[in-house]
Protein backbone atom coordinates (compact mmCIF):
# COMPACT_ATOMS: atom_id res chain seq x y z
CA UNK A 1 0.00 0.00 0.00
CA UNK A 2 1.42 3.41 -0.93
CA UNK A 3 2.39 5.94 1.70
CA UNK A 4 0.03 8.72 2.79
CA UNK A 5 1.42 11.92 1.27
CA UNK A 6 1.12 14.89 3.64
CA UNK A 7 1.45 18.61 2.92
CA UNK A 8 2.49 20.57 6.03
CA UNK A 9 1.25 24.18 6.17
CA UNK A 10 2.76 26.22 9.02
CA UNK A 11 4.44 29.62 9.13
CA UNK A 12 7.20 28.35 11.45
CA UNK A 13 10.20 26.90 9.58
CA UNK A 14 11.17 25.01 12.74
CA UNK A 15 7.75 23.38 12.98
CA UNK A 16 7.83 22.47 9.29
CA UNK A 17 11.26 20.87 9.68
CA UNK A 18 10.29 18.93 12.82
CA UNK A 19 7.01 17.69 11.37
CA UNK A 20 8.67 16.73 8.09
CA UNK A 21 11.24 14.63 9.94
CA UNK A 22 8.89 13.08 12.51
CA UNK A 23 5.98 12.35 10.17
CA UNK A 24 8.25 10.70 7.62
CA UNK A 25 9.43 8.41 10.45
CA UNK A 26 5.83 7.22 11.01
CA UNK A 27 5.13 3.97 9.13
CA UNK A 28 3.00 4.55 6.05
CA UNK A 29 3.34 8.35 6.11
CA UNK A 30 5.63 10.65 4.17
CA UNK A 31 5.93 14.43 4.44
CA UNK A 32 5.69 15.14 0.73
CA UNK A 33 5.77 18.93 0.92
CA UNK A 34 5.70 22.04 3.12
CA UNK A 35 4.32 25.55 2.81
CA UNK A 36 4.91 28.64 4.94
CA UNK A 37 1.57 30.27 4.14
CA UNK A 38 -1.74 29.47 2.39
CA UNK A 39 -0.69 31.05 -0.91
CA UNK A 40 2.30 28.74 -1.21
CA UNK A 41 0.08 25.86 -0.09
CA UNK A 42 -2.43 26.63 -2.85
CA UNK A 43 0.28 26.46 -5.50
CA UNK A 44 1.60 23.17 -4.13
CA UNK A 45 -1.86 21.63 -4.00
CA UNK A 46 -2.46 22.61 -7.62
CA UNK A 47 0.80 21.05 -8.78
CA UNK A 48 1.16 18.13 -6.37
CA UNK A 49 -0.67 15.01 -5.29
CA UNK A 50 -1.37 15.07 -1.55
CA UNK A 51 -3.63 12.86 0.53
CA UNK A 52 -3.81 14.91 3.76
CA UNK A 53 -2.99 18.49 4.71
CA UNK A 54 -1.90 19.63 8.20
CA UNK A 55 -2.82 23.25 8.81
CA UNK A 56 -1.93 25.90 11.38
CA UNK A 57 -4.56 28.53 12.20
CA UNK A 58 -2.39 31.56 12.97
CA UNK A 59 -0.45 32.45 9.82
CA UNK A 60 0.56 35.59 7.90
CA UNK A 61 -1.14 36.83 4.71
CA UNK A 62 -4.19 34.58 5.28
CA UNK A 63 -5.32 32.85 8.46
CA UNK A 64 -5.86 29.09 8.46
CA UNK A 65 -9.64 29.24 8.87
CA UNK A 66 -10.05 31.47 5.82
CA UNK A 67 -7.81 29.19 3.80
CA UNK A 68 -9.70 26.12 5.03
CA UNK A 69 -12.99 27.64 3.88
CA UNK A 70 -11.61 28.29 0.38
CA UNK A 71 -9.99 24.87 0.26
CA UNK A 72 -13.16 23.00 1.22
CA UNK A 73 -15.21 25.10 -1.19
CA UNK A 74 -13.05 24.60 -4.27
CA UNK A 75 -10.72 21.63 -3.61
CA UNK A 76 -11.99 19.50 -0.69
CA UNK A 77 -9.36 17.27 0.88
CA UNK A 78 -8.77 15.82 4.38
CA UNK A 79 -7.32 18.42 6.75
CA UNK A 80 -5.95 18.02 10.28
CA UNK A 81 -5.55 21.27 12.23
CA UNK A 82 -2.24 21.50 14.14
CA UNK A 83 -2.33 24.72 16.14
CA UNK A 84 -1.68 26.25 19.54
CA UNK A 85 -4.65 28.58 19.14
CA UNK A 86 -6.92 25.53 19.37
CA UNK A 87 -5.83 25.23 23.01
CA UNK A 88 -6.56 28.87 23.83
CA UNK A 89 -9.72 29.29 21.76
CA UNK A 90 -12.17 26.40 21.56
CA UNK A 91 -14.36 28.35 19.15
CA UNK A 92 -11.54 28.47 16.58
CA UNK A 93 -11.27 24.68 16.71
CA UNK A 94 -15.04 24.26 16.43
CA UNK A 95 -15.10 26.65 13.46
CA UNK A 96 -12.41 24.54 11.78
CA UNK A 97 -14.47 21.38 12.29
CA UNK A 98 -17.56 23.13 10.94
CA UNK A 99 -15.57 24.08 7.85
CA UNK A 100 -14.71 20.43 7.22
CA UNK A 101 -11.46 19.75 9.11
CA UNK A 102 -11.33 16.06 10.05
CA UNK A 103 -9.67 16.59 13.44
CA UNK A 104 -7.65 18.94 15.62
CA UNK A 105 -4.27 18.36 17.27
CA UNK A 106 -3.16 20.81 19.94
CA UNK A 107 0.29 22.30 19.54
CA UNK A 108 0.91 22.71 23.29
CA UNK A 109 3.55 25.45 23.27
CA UNK A 110 6.54 26.65 21.28
CA UNK A 111 7.78 25.19 17.98
CA UNK A 112 9.64 22.27 19.58
CA UNK A 113 6.50 21.18 21.46
CA UNK A 114 5.13 19.57 18.30
CA UNK A 115 7.41 16.58 18.94
CA UNK A 116 5.16 15.70 21.90
CA UNK A 117 2.07 15.31 19.70
CA UNK A 118 3.58 13.45 16.74
CA UNK A 119 2.16 10.03 17.72
CA UNK A 120 -1.34 11.50 18.06
CA UNK A 121 -0.92 13.40 14.81
CA UNK A 122 0.19 10.28 12.92
CA UNK A 123 -2.93 8.44 14.10
CA UNK A 124 -5.19 11.32 13.08
CA UNK A 125 -3.50 11.59 9.68
CA UNK A 126 -4.22 7.91 9.04
CA UNK A 127 -7.86 8.44 10.03
CA UNK A 128 -8.06 11.53 7.83
CA UNK A 129 -6.63 9.67 4.85
CA UNK A 130 -9.42 7.09 5.19
CA UNK A 131 -12.14 9.78 5.15
CA UNK A 132 -14.37 9.37 2.08
CA UNK A 133 -14.09 12.43 -0.14
CA UNK A 134 -17.89 12.27 -0.49
CA UNK A 135 -18.19 13.45 3.13
CA UNK A 136 -15.96 16.42 2.41
CA UNK A 137 -17.82 17.08 -0.82
CA UNK A 138 -21.00 17.54 1.23
CA UNK A 139 -19.29 20.37 3.12
CA UNK A 140 -18.09 21.80 -0.18
CA UNK A 141 -21.61 21.67 -1.63
CA UNK A 142 -22.99 23.56 1.33
CA UNK A 143 -20.35 26.27 1.07
CA UNK A 144 -21.15 26.63 -2.63
CA UNK A 145 -24.93 26.95 -2.21
CA UNK A 146 -26.19 30.44 -3.19
CA UNK A 147 -27.21 32.44 -0.13
CA UNK A 148 -25.91 29.76 2.23
CA UNK A 149 -23.09 29.99 4.70
CA UNK A 150 -22.18 28.36 7.97
CA UNK A 151 -24.92 28.17 10.62
CA UNK A 152 -25.27 31.13 12.90
CA UNK A 153 -25.02 33.80 10.20
CA UNK A 154 -28.58 35.04 10.60
CA UNK A 155 -30.10 33.02 7.75
CA UNK A 156 -33.78 32.31 8.38
CA UNK A 157 -34.30 28.88 9.91
CA UNK A 158 -37.03 26.73 8.47
CA UNK A 159 -39.16 24.50 10.70
CA UNK A 160 -40.04 20.99 9.68
CA UNK A 161 -42.65 18.30 10.35
CA UNK A 162 -40.07 16.48 12.49
CA UNK A 163 -40.84 19.02 15.18
CA UNK A 164 -44.31 17.52 15.61
CA UNK A 165 -43.13 14.05 16.65
CA UNK A 166 -44.71 12.93 19.92
CA UNK A 167 -42.35 12.72 22.88
CA UNK A 168 -44.01 9.73 24.56
CA UNK A 169 -41.66 6.76 25.05
CA UNK A 170 -39.37 7.95 22.29
CA UNK A 171 -35.65 8.65 22.22
CA UNK A 172 -33.53 9.85 19.30
CA UNK A 173 -29.89 8.74 19.02
CA UNK A 174 -27.56 10.27 16.45
CA UNK A 175 -23.99 9.69 15.31
CA UNK A 176 -21.93 12.15 13.29
CA UNK A 177 -18.38 12.15 11.96
CA UNK A 178 -16.64 14.39 9.43
CA UNK A 179 -18.82 17.39 8.64
CA UNK A 180 -21.03 16.45 11.58
CA UNK A 181 -21.01 19.88 13.18
CA UNK A 182 -22.77 21.32 10.14
CA UNK A 183 -25.08 18.33 9.76
CA UNK A 184 -26.22 18.46 13.40
CA UNK A 185 -26.94 22.17 13.23
CA UNK A 186 -28.98 21.68 10.06
CA UNK A 187 -30.94 18.92 11.79
CA UNK A 188 -31.44 20.54 15.19
CA UNK A 189 -32.80 23.78 13.74
CA UNK A 190 -35.86 21.75 12.68
CA UNK A 191 -36.72 20.69 16.26
CA UNK A 192 -38.96 22.50 18.77
CA UNK A 193 -39.00 22.12 22.59
CA UNK A 194 -41.64 19.35 22.37
CA UNK A 195 -39.23 17.03 20.55
CA UNK A 196 -38.19 13.79 22.27
CA UNK A 197 -34.83 13.72 24.06
CA UNK A 198 -31.85 13.46 21.71
CA UNK A 199 -28.49 11.84 22.43
CA UNK A 200 -25.75 12.66 19.94
CA UNK A 201 -22.24 11.33 19.49
CA UNK A 202 -19.94 13.46 17.36
CA UNK A 203 -16.26 12.84 16.68
CA UNK A 204 -14.86 16.01 18.24
CA UNK A 205 -11.69 16.46 20.29
CA UNK A 206 -11.87 16.37 24.08
CA UNK A 207 -12.66 19.72 25.77
CA UNK A 208 -14.45 21.07 22.69
CA UNK A 209 -17.82 19.34 23.08
CA UNK A 210 -18.84 21.61 25.98
CA UNK A 211 -18.19 24.72 23.87
CA UNK A 212 -19.98 23.15 20.90
CA UNK A 213 -23.02 22.33 23.06
CA UNK A 214 -23.04 25.85 24.50
CA UNK A 215 -22.99 27.33 21.00
CA UNK A 216 -25.91 25.13 19.88
CA UNK A 217 -27.86 25.98 23.03
CA UNK A 218 -27.71 29.66 22.05
CA UNK A 219 -28.90 28.92 18.50
CA UNK A 220 -31.91 26.66 18.99
CA UNK A 221 -35.11 26.31 20.97
CA UNK A 222 -34.17 22.98 22.49
CA UNK A 223 -31.82 22.94 25.45
CA UNK A 224 -28.39 21.58 24.44
CA UNK A 225 -25.73 20.49 26.90
CA UNK A 226 -22.69 18.29 27.19
CA UNK A 227 -24.01 15.12 28.82
CA UNK A 228 -23.15 14.48 32.47
CA UNK A 229 -22.98 11.09 34.11
CA UNK A 230 -26.13 10.19 36.03
CA UNK A 231 -28.41 12.94 34.73
CA UNK A 232 -32.03 12.16 33.91
CA UNK A 233 -32.92 12.23 30.21
CA UNK A 234 -35.68 14.76 29.52
CA UNK A 235 -37.74 15.72 26.45
CA UNK A 236 -36.76 18.89 24.65
CA UNK A 237 -33.10 18.36 25.50
CA UNK A 238 -30.13 17.40 23.36
CA UNK A 239 -27.25 15.61 25.10
CA UNK A 240 -23.83 15.79 23.40
CA UNK A 241 -21.41 13.00 24.37
CA UNK A 242 -18.27 14.46 26.02
CA UNK A 243 -15.17 14.21 23.85
CA UNK A 244 -13.02 11.27 24.88
CA UNK A 245 -15.81 9.34 26.67
CA UNK A 246 -18.49 6.85 25.66
CA UNK A 247 -22.16 7.65 26.32
CA UNK A 248 -24.79 5.04 27.23
CA UNK A 249 -28.41 4.95 28.36
CA UNK A 250 -29.62 2.99 31.38
CA UNK A 251 -33.02 2.62 33.05
CA UNK A 252 -33.88 3.61 36.62
CA UNK A 253 -37.51 2.72 37.20
CA UNK A 254 -39.48 4.72 34.66
CA UNK A 255 -36.60 7.09 34.02
CA UNK A 256 -33.78 6.90 31.49
CA UNK A 257 -30.36 7.94 32.75
CA UNK A 258 -27.21 9.07 30.92
CA UNK A 259 -24.07 7.10 31.70
CA UNK A 260 -20.65 8.45 30.77
CA UNK A 261 -17.70 6.10 30.93
CA UNK A 262 -14.13 5.59 29.84
CA UNK A 263 -13.11 2.45 27.99
CA UNK A 264 -11.35 1.25 24.88
CA UNK A 265 -11.98 2.93 21.56
CA UNK A 266 -14.45 1.19 19.26
CA UNK A 267 -13.39 1.20 15.62
CA UNK A 268 -10.83 3.83 16.61
CA UNK A 269 -13.37 6.16 18.21
CA UNK A 270 -14.28 7.30 21.73
CA UNK A 271 -17.07 8.30 21.96
CA UNK A 272 -18.36 5.70 19.53
CA UNK A 273 -21.84 5.52 18.07
CA UNK A 274 -21.78 1.72 18.40
CA UNK A 275 -21.66 1.98 22.20
CA UNK A 276 -24.58 4.41 22.34
CA UNK A 277 -26.68 2.54 19.77
CA UNK A 278 -26.14 -0.81 21.49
Amino acid sequence: MRNIRVLIVDDSAIVRDILSRELSACPGIVAAGTAGDPYVARSKIESGNYDVLTLDIEMPRMDGLTFLKYLMKYRPMPVVIVSSIAVRDNQAAIAALELGAVDVVHKPGGPFSVEAVVDDLCAKIREAAATPISRLAAVSARLNMPGKSLPGNGVLKTRHVLAEVSTTEKLAVIGASTGGTIALEELFMRFTPVFPPVLAVIHMPERFTASFACRLDALFELHVNEAENGEKILPGTIYIAPGGYHMLVTASGADRIVRIKDGPKVFGQRPAVDVLFN
